[in-house]
């Protein structure tokens, strides 16, 4: 089957120690979508400048379908200050006052969500108004039977209590890691241990699917009441920028390609892998990661 995924939210650039790369979830997501067959689509905001510009064309370059990027006459293109740590880790500073803080949701945004299969969101972008109002409205246009995929995605101070619970309450796909999993723990009182945590997620919102990251040892997913635990994949690891964004990506066809929990996961956890084995966000993927992908894709 074909394919139609959509990244809601932020596309800015990562300004890393060895020069700019394109960056945010909602772009890392549709980029590994587009790799891995999908007809992919971001829906956001940039501003009316060089960086917004370029930012276009490299999202096009990479398989991304741009007509439902805005384009902002006064705020600049977002700009994200990355650092990475000696495990690889990366350590972000987000600036203020960009365009995605502006997106509006126009027409060919709401057109795009509502021919999607999956779309893909998560709090930064809803850090402030009019964007966090206008990605409420667009996954109103979801069809009732696509994945409406919530990547929690942490990122400095930009999250409340309301907005997770507003988040989840709209969602019914959730991708978690571990640092993220203790906050909804403490947040919604949930049970000890991952699995009751993941579980009673999953009943308390009604979520098709958990998906819950565990770093260096491997990934826990739950859906349909079945269970798939995968240890990981042994990697060296550049950095993990773009990591869990492919991982939601590969996850989400998988789901909606049918196929089983432990070939969907381990199809995704080995994406992921090599990710984390590549500079940045967007590294290309090697064809025989992307061909089960592809073949599937191409079956109708």
């Amino acid at each position: 089957m074909s394919v139609r995924a959509v990244g809601i939210g932020e596309v800015l650039w990562d300004l890393l120690p060895d020069g700019p790369q394109l960056g945010g979830a909602p772009a890392n997501f549709a980029y590994h979508a587009a790799a891995l067959g999908a007809e992919a689509r971001v829906v956001s905001r940039v501003g009316r400048d060089d960086r917004g510009r370029e930012l276009v064309r490299r999202l096009g370059e990479l398989g991304v379908r741009t007509d439902a990027v805005e384009e902002d006459p006064a705020a600049p293109t977002g700009t994200v200050t990355v650092e990475v740590a000696a495990d690889g880790q990366p350590r972000y500073v987000i600036h203020k006052g960009v365009a995605w803080d502006r997106l509006a949701g126009e027409e060919a945004g709401r057109r795009a969500v509502a021919a999607a299969d999956v779309v893909c969101f998560g709090t930064l972008a809803q850090r402030a108004e009019p964007s966090r109002t206008a990605i409420r409205a667009l996954l109103q246009h979801t069809r009732p039977d696509a994945l409406r995929v919530f990547d929690v995605n942490l990122r400095q101070h930009y999250d409340t209590p309301e907005l997770i619970a507003g988040s989840l309450a709209v969602a019914n796909v959730l991708k978690v890691n571990e640092p993220e999993l203790a906050l909804l723990a403490d947040l919604f009182g949930l049970p000890a241990g991952d699995r009751g945590r993941v579980a009673e997620l999953a009943r308390r919102f009604g979520l098709r699917a958990v998906a819950y990251t565990r770093g260096g040892q491997g990934s826990l997913l739950h859906s349909g009441g079945g269970w798939s635990d995968h240890p990981g994949v042994p990697t060296a690891v550049v950095d993990t920028v773009g990591a869990g964004d492919s991982f939601t990506a590969a996850l989400a066809l998988g789901l909606l390609f049918g196929w089983p929990l432990d070939l969907a996961h381990g199809r995704a956890a080995a994406v992921a892998a090599y990710v984390c084995s590549r500079p940045g966000g967007t590294p290309e993927l090697p064809h025989e990661l992307r061909a089960p992908f592809l073949a599937a894709s191409a079956a109708g």
